[in-house]
C-alpha cells in the first residue's frame, strides 16, 4: 500500500555539471539513467537529486536569496520528510516513475555561493539521491507517495 506524502514543487536539470540548474515543468525518467537531459544522469546511484522545499526555506529564513533548483537538486518536494525515509526505500514520482534511495547527503568539494551567502548549505545534510527503477513521465505538482517494502 502506498501513502500519498507530498509534492513535486519543482524540477530542475542542468546540461552541464557544476552549473546552476534551470526549473521545467515535466522530465521524463529512465532506468540506467535518471533524468534525460540531466548533467548528473547515468548508470550510477546518484542519478536524481531530491531536496524538500521546506529546507529550502531554513536556508532563506537565514537570509540566503535561493529557490527551487539553486541546490543542483533534480526534484525539490514539499510535504514529505525525506529525511525520515530509510536507505532503499521507494518513492513514487507522479503517476508511474518510482525511484529507490541509494544516499543521504553528500559531501561539498568547495565552498558553494550559497555558503558564501550565508556560511552554511543543506544540501550535504538533507539532500538525498536516488536511482530509477521504473520509468515514466513528472510533472510539477504531481504527488509523491512512498512505497511499502
Amino acid at each position: 500500500m502506498a501513502i500519498v506524502e507530498g509534492r513535486i514543487k519543482a524540477i530542475s536539470v542542468s546540461k552541464e555539471k557544476g552549473t546552476q540548474k534551470t526549473n521545467v515543468p515535466e522530465a521524463e525518467l529512465r532506468v540506467d539513467c535518471g533524468i534525460v537531459g540531466d548533467a548528473h544522469a547515468g548508470t550510477w546511484h546518484r542519478q536524481v537529486s531530491l531536496l524538500a522545499f521546506e529546507s529550502i526555506e531554513k536556508m532563506i529564513a537565514m537570509g540566503a536569496d535561493v529557490s527551487p533548483g539553486n541546490f543542483a537538486e533534480n526534484v525539490t518536494t514539499e510535504g514529505i520528510n525525506l529525511l525520515a525515509l530509510s536507505l532503499g526505500g521507494k518513492l513514487k514520482l507522479g503517476g508511474s516513475a518510482i525511484v529507490e534511495i541509494t544516499q543521504f547527503g553528500k559531501k561539498c568539494h568547495s565552498r558553494c555561493e550559497i555558503f558564501e551567502q550565508v556560511g552554511d548549505c543543506i544540501m550535504p545534510r538533507e539532500g538525498i539521491f536516488a536511482k530509477v527503477i521504473t520509468p515514466g513521465r513528472i510533472s510539477v505538482g504531481d504527488a509523491i507517495e512512498v512505497l511499502d517494502d
